[in-house]
């Protein structure tokens, strides 16, 4: 059987945690749909047993970080919060890029104050782009680096990056964890959750379920996701999840959402065990669906 936990850094948490982006608006702006829900899902979450939270002061923004404390403050001892540096929204709700030195840390520094805390398990430097190497990455890391030695944060973590700028941040600084897309359906990621695999570093799939943005979901109407799901008694959402569990023990996931019923469905995602012939319905992990 699979552990259930996995290294984040310098914390063990468990494999199965819980993201924080949906819990804002509609496309991550604004307040939420419903407040007193959104409370009692990050409530519930940590009561049955998820000690992984990932955030970032941009979803809202001002949001998600607000709701977490007001939820969890005083923090349960062993809670990882871990969040991210490196964008910023305008006024109509526009991802924009926000990642200078200073910039970095004023994110830090606010993502700080905002959830009332001295220091962070880990701050991932999100990436717009995976792509080549640049002077500019390494200013940027070792930005977070001085931060890390200050003790503001508790690991580096990177988001957003190829191979080749996986490989040339790990030999300029310790990492805690990437952070990629990856899922049944988009697979691009699969040669960096490979590199951490070797490494024991943690690999956190963003959109394991397909994009929060909206649109036609290609996870959960991929018909090799339906067909198994409806094999197994399982869910839609709890079959992309469970191969990303089995995918590699490195895995951690943080499946977000604003409502108690699909949280229930998530958390039971580690009772579902995926079999030979689901697993080869999937096909080889680098390969097309």
């Amino acid at each position: 059987m699979a552990a259930s936990t996995f290294p984040l850094g310098s914390r063990t948490v468990h494999r199965m945690g819980f993201g924080a982006m949906q819990l804002p608006g509609p496309g991550v702006f604004g307040p939420p749909v419903d407040r007193d829900e959104a409370i009692a899902v990050l409530r519930a979450a940590v009561d049955a047993g998820v000690d992984h939270i990932d955030t970032a002061q941009y979803y809202g923004p001002d949001v998600a970080n607000e709701l977490i404390r007001a939820a969890l403050h005083p923090y349960p001892e062993g809670l990882a919060l871990v969040s991210k540096v490196g964008a910023r929204r305008d006024e109509k709700g526009a991802w924009l890029p926000a990642n200078s030195p200073a910039e970095l840390r004023a994110g830090v520094e606010a993502n700080l104050r905002s959830l009332g805390v001295d220091t962070l398990a880990a701050v991932n430097l999100r990436l717009h782009e995976p792509g080549p190497v640049t002077p500019e990455l390494d200013e940027r890391l070792d930005a977070m680096a001085a931060m890390r030695d200050e003790g503001l944060i508790g690991g580096v973590g990177v988001s957003n990056v190829s191979l080749e700028q996986f490989e040339h941040v790990l030999a300029r600084t310790e990492i805690a964890c990437v952070q990629n897309p990856l899922n049944v359906v988009d697979r691009a990621s699969w040669p960096v959750l490979e590199a951490c695999r070797e490494r024991s570093i943690a690999f956190v799939p963003f959109f394991p379920l397909g994009s929060a943005f909206g649109g036609q979901n290609r996870v959960l109407t991929d018909p090799v996701v339906t067909a198994v799901a409806a094999r197994l008694g399982a869910t839609a959402s709890q079959v992309a999840l469970a191969w990303l569990l089995a995918s590699a023990p490195n895995v951690l996931l943080i499946p977000g959402t604003r409502s108690l019923v699909h949280l229930a469905e998530n958390l039971a995602t580690g009772s579902i065990s995926l079999d030979d012939d689901a697993l080869a319905d999937f096909g080889a992990p680098a390969g097309p669906v």
